[in-house]
């Protein structure tokens, strides 16, 4: 059961598709892929295991994120160029406040 504040091994997929292909193409066993690999338990292993028989390789991408929510670069560059446009703007009411004259000679 998980403590708060616990901290959680994390494995990158590549270690998790190697653990699969230890197994299934050269036939070792979950606790000497365990210890091959660095993987604190056998368990761990036998449940990338299972996962990958039920959905394959797709069952090893990281999840976490919202994925609907994807982010170009060409939005983050909108949103920069309105807050410039709103920083602006408040910049000119406040000259406007103090009675600098804005001209363009």
């Amino acid at each position: 059961m998980a403590v708060k504040g616990q901290k959680f091994k994390h494995y990158p997929e590549s270690l998790k598709v190697e653990a699969v292909r230890l197994h299934v193409e050269e036939g070792w066993s979950y606790r000497k892929i365990a210890e091959h690999l660095g993987v604190q338990d056998k368990y761990r292993v036998r449940t990338w295991m299972r996962k990958y028989r039920e959905s394959g390789e797709v069952s090893f991408k990281d999840g976490r994120g919202n994925p609907h929510r994807v982010e170009t670069e060409q939005d983050r560059e909108i949103r920069r160029l309105q807050m410039e446009v709103d920083v602006l703007k408040k910049w000119l009411q406040i000259l406007n406040r103090e009675g600098w004259k804005t001209s363009t000679s």
